[in-house]
């Protein structure tokens, strides 16, 4: 299966870090983006490039800072004398897989560029409207707040990213390994391209297809709204936050080859997909904590569902 192929040639550069590479994939075929809470180090820039390229498809990374302006990332127009006019020239975000380096760093403003690319597929220049590529994947860095010059997101804009995920360090034999893959060779250059662009665009498609029973629907709906009444929580799950839900219970469906999605589906990506979307009372239990506990509240669909 091209999906697990594709896991097993990003796996081969990421080492010990397989279920962090599937939630990625998830995601990208759920038609998501991903944000990475991490310290520098860890191997995200690796994981994001070898993705691309056993994908196929162009990549491009920004690596924010202070004075990252929006027209770094969605483009400018310039005059040029040759053609008496002026002409667009592309910004960062006109690739089909784009990495933002430690995005907690630079502006609000810089960051609502970004924004907009990710919710809307396009960008506007001095009233004109730029179709991204596709697909079009945001996967974003963030150092854990506290860290040197960096600000939190608002929640606006994390609510727009799909999944928040950490890799975390790499354990003992997986770190021997990675130093002995690096001592003669640049393991990123050997990853072999499994897919191309248009069958990432048809796996894409396959996982919309994946069938989702109305009682799951339901389940998902109560499991939300138990978000937004409980009392250490301020602000719960959004209907956006609902349908990422929904999709990427899908995907992982659609990983487990299977054609409709069971309640299990939704346990696995719950967390992942929802924890960075909460807003909490201070000093209360963790955003998994309460997810966790609202999970053992809610009641889940009895019957078989196919």
């Amino acid at each position: 299966m091209d999906t697990q192929q594709l896991l097993d040639e990003v796996n081969r550069v990421v080492r010990g870090k397989e279920e962090v590479t599937r939630k990625v994939l998830m995601a990208i075929l759920a038609g998501g983006h991903i944000l990475l809470e991490d310290f520098p180090g860890v191997g995200k820039t690796t994981m994001a490039l070898a993705f691309s390229k056993a994908m196929g498809i162009s990549f491009n990374r920004i690596q924010f800072t202070p004075d990252v302006t929006a027209s770094d990332i969605v483009g400018f127009n310039y005059f040029d004398k040759g053609q008496n006019g002026f002409v667009y020239h592309k910004g960062a975000v006109m690739a089909n897989f784009v990495l933002g380096d430690e995005i907690n760093r630079t502006s609000s403003r810089t960051q609502s560029a970004l924004l907009e690319a990710m919710e809307e597929g396009n960008v506007t220049v001095d009233s004109v409207t730029y179709e991204l590529p596709q697909p079009f994947i945001v996967m974003a860095t963030q150092n854990p707040l506290g860290s040197a010059g960096t600000q939190p997101l608002p929640q606006a804009q994390l609510d727009r990213f799909m999944i928040k995920i950490s890799m975390g360090y790499p354990d003992f034999e997986s770190q021997v390994a990675l130093l002995k893959d690096r001592q003669t060779t640049q393991p990123l250059d050997e990853v072999a391209q499994i897919v191309d662009r248009k069958r990432l665009l048809m796996l894409k498609q396959q996982v919309q297809t994946i069938h989702i029973d109305d009682a799951l629907l339901v389940y998902i709906t109560n499991l939300t709204m138990a978000t937004r009444n409980h009392a250490q929580i301020l602000q719960g799950i959004s209907p956006r936050g609902a349908l990422a839900i929904c999709q990427m219970a899908k995907a992982h469906a659609f990983l487990e080859n299977r054609s409709f999605v069971t309640p299990e589906d939704i346990l696995a990506i719950w967390s992942d997909t929802c924890a960075h979307r909460l807003v909490l009372h201070q000093g209360g239990q963790s955003a998994n904590e309460l997810l966790e506990e609202i999970v053992h509240a809610v009641p889940s669909p009895d019957e078989q569902l196919s």
